[in-house]
């Protein structure tokens, strides 16, 4: 199967999705009215309340809702095939995620733009709009640690442990580094084999480096047993984090450039902010091999510390200074990137290489999820289908900028809409990729030994990560778990096969441009989002604090400024830290999904309580999809995994495998029950409310 017809049905269904299922939601569901004073004009401020024109706020809102999630779930989903994931991803953000999106922007802006915590006191009442503000604060904590953890794996470099009893065959002699004391590193070559105790062997295209204690080192040796307590070692990514880092100061300089230097220049000051970032991509080959690289080259808890740092610090900045600036930036890049990869998937055509459903891994067993498609398709794709963190952008700064209710439509519909199609690009991007290849990036080689013989059956035990390896400049590639580097090198291929169209001479190098930009381009999704959150989330906090000291409600406070902070950053870098991508992304997922069903059960509340009961059908049927999806998913990551870790983290006593089950399964086990309470007393309140007359 080619990928150019699946996208053109994916956007000819969306654009029908657009003109009839989004007519019908704006005047009969939401009944717009272009004669209705918005928040922007009643309380205009300049400030925080300012009418916007619709198009500029529709980027504004749509760089906001697009984080990493839409990149990131359908890579992962993969596992499954790329049939589950796509199906889901063009049915939910039609009739869910956009649904939930656009109502959730309305009600926002006949609540004077009230958040959705102030949304659910005002409908529920004080005690329950607590309850629902502390869930929203545990679930952005947990969100932002799932897009976190993503930066982690794709920058950092990792000690991966190897499989003890294991033996590396190689075809050369391998020649142990100089070591004075202490471990000895061997340089194992391409082409080398790995045979594990249980009798199942992989081929290593690619070189790599690994560490044995001294004592159980050899001179020269063409097999090695692996001992207990080595590792492999895998280099982090020097040119990715350049690019990133240059990032930062690029947002910082359009911030002082559109309001200070030339106040009001924004197109100006965003053009120069694209040339300096595409500058810092090409720039970053320049540090590979060079004496500045040191300085670029982080573990992994070294690039955790690098982004709570930065999450910290951007959270307390004045947001002109750089939330605004990397939101411009992000809007240019994000659809300007958006546009050629669609156009490189139209005209590359590439062949989808993954099978439709997996049945290797459709019934569970799989490295990301082990658990069937259903409910774990519906926890790994979250953002392009239905997210709940989007209920918080709709909620947040977007309706107290609309300037014509009429705008509406567009800039929560639509631009739900062109999340989705984000993300069948990346599902595309990951399964065009030859199965070896994608497999050998996405299984942790920790984990390697447990899926060799199912690799073997699928026919996905040889991979090209030599040659690919080669083509990028050098990045170590097998193992980057988290679904970014494996989206990289799909775009990358794509879009070098899109351009070598056009040209009659290779075109390989520029493969290794392509990978960096694309990482680059993930990091800005997911940098903007950490800032965005860990300032939603500090807010948040603030007003749960000032319940018990009142001054921390003031945010010019800085000492409250500064502890919230603080509390909210350590709560998502030691989910990071005690975490791995197979048990963040699907804690993540649930709380993402629990969000999405406190919305829409708060949407439908909404709805009866405007007398518009006979429309809560649009509601609450994809509230009770994503209700079933999700507790399901919990109960059976909570048996399974979450308390699993726990028991057994206490008797072995290991810190981190005890924090990871205690604080993973205490949090969604609390975001159920809170979910549980909310839904019943909003059920209560339709039954009292599904009489009303309807409102004008």
């Amino acid at each position: 199967m080619h990928s150019m017809p699946i996208l053109l049905g994916v956007l000819a269904v969306m654009a029908v999705a657009y003109r009839y299922y989004s007519a019908f939601l704006a005047a009969s569901v939401a009944s717009l009215d272009a004669g209705r004073q918005t928040p922007a004009h009643a309380f205009n401020d300049g400030q925080n309340y300012h009418p916007t024109n619709r198009w500029i706020l529709f980027g504004h809102h749509f760089a906001a809702i697009s984080g990493a999630g839409p990149l990131i779930g359908p890579v992962l989903a993969v596992q499954f095939g790329y049939m589950p994931g796509l199906i889901w991803l063009v049915i939910g953000v039609c009739l869910a995620g956009a649904v939930q999106d656009f109502l959730v922007l309305v009600a926002s802006v006949r609540h004077r733009g009230e958040s959705l915590a102030k949304i659910a006191q005002s409908l529920l009442g004080p005690k329950l709009g607590l309850l629902t503000s502390v869930s929203i604060l545990f679930i952005v904590i947990i969100a932002l640690s799932g897009l976190g953890v993503v930066v982690v794996k794709a920058l950092g470099g990792e000690r991966v442990a190897l499989y003890p009893g294991s033996t590396i065959q190689s075809g050369e002699s391998m020649v142990p580094r100089a070591s004075s004391s202490g471990p000895v590193t061997y340089q194992v070559p391409a082409g080398s084999r790995v045979l594990y105790p249980n009798g199942t062997e992989l081929v290593r295209s690619e070189g790599f480096v690994i560490e044995v204690p001294e004592a159980d080192s050899h001179p020269t040796t063409a097999a090695l047993r692996v001992p207990e307590k080595s590792f492999e070692l895998i280099r982090g990514s020097s040119w990715g984090t350049f690019t990133i880092a240059c990032t930062i100061p690029i947002a910082l300089f359009v911030g002082w450039y559109m309001y200070r230097f030339r106040k009001g220049r924004i197109i100006e000051a965003s053009v120069l902010g694209a040339v300096a970032v595409l500058f810092a991509t090409v720039a970053g080959s320049w540090v590979q091999g060079s004496a500045i690289e040191p300085y670029f080259l982080f573990s992994r808890n070294g690039i955790l510390l690098a982004i709570c740092f930065y999450g910290f610090i951007a959270s307390i900045l004045p947001v002109w200074l750089l939330l605004c600036p990397r939101d411009y930036l992000s809007s240019f890049l994000k659809i300007g990137t958006i546009g050629l990869l669609v156009l490189g998937v139209l005209v590359a055509n590439p062949k989808l290489q993954a099978p439709a459903i997996n049945p290797y891994f459709a019934n569970g067993g799989g490295p990301y999820f082990n658990g069937a498609i259903f409910p774990f398709v519906f926890i790994c794709i979250m953002c392009g289908a239905v997210s709940g963190f989007h209920a918080l952008v709709s909620s947040g700064t977007t309706p107290k900028m609309v300037d014509n209710e009429k705008d509406l439509r567009l800039i929560g519909y639509g631009s739900m809409l062109l999340e989705g199609l984000v993300a069948v690009c990346a599902l595309i991007a990951a399964a065009s990729l030859p199965q070896g290849d994608y497999w050998a990036i996405n299984i942790d080689m920790s984990k390697a030994h447990q899926y060799a013989e199912t690799l073997a059956k699928m026919n996905a035990d040889v991979d090209h990560l030599d040659q690919i390896e080669a083509q990028v400049g050098g990045e170590t590639l097998r193992g980057r778990t988290g679904g970014a580097v494996t989206l990289a090198v799909g775009m990358a291929q794509i879009m070098t096969q899109a351009f070598g169209m056009f040209s009659s001479g290779s075109v390989d190098s520029l493969v290794k441009y392509w990978f960096h930009f694309a990482i680059m381009f993930e990091a800005l999704f997911i940098l903007t989002t950490i800032d965005t959150g860990t300032r939603i989330a500090r807010f948040l906090l603030q007003e749960l604090l000032g319940n018990i000291h009142p001054k921390f409600q003031r945010m010019e406070w800085w000492p409250g400024v500064w502890l919230s902070t603080a509390l909210v950053t350590l709560g998502w870098g030691s989910l990071i830290w005690s975490g791995s991508i197979d048990t963040i992304w699907p804690m993540f997922g649930i709380a993402n999904q629990v969000l999405a069903a406190i919305a829409l059960c708060l949407l439908t509340t909404w709805l009866f309580r405007e007398g518009r009961g006979r429309y809560a059908w649009v509601t609450i049927l994809p509230m009770l999809f994503v209700t079933t999806t999700t507790l399901t998913a919990a109960a059976q990551m909570l048996q399974t995994r979450f308390w699993p870790d726990l028991v057994t983290g206490i008797k072995a006593g290991n810190f981190a495998q005890t924090l990871r089950g205690g604080l993973s399964g205490g949090a969604i086990l609390a975001l159920v029950v809170a979910y549980t309470i909310l839904l019943a007393n909003a059920v209560a309140r339709w039954v009292s409310d599904k009489n009303r007359p309807t409102k004008r």
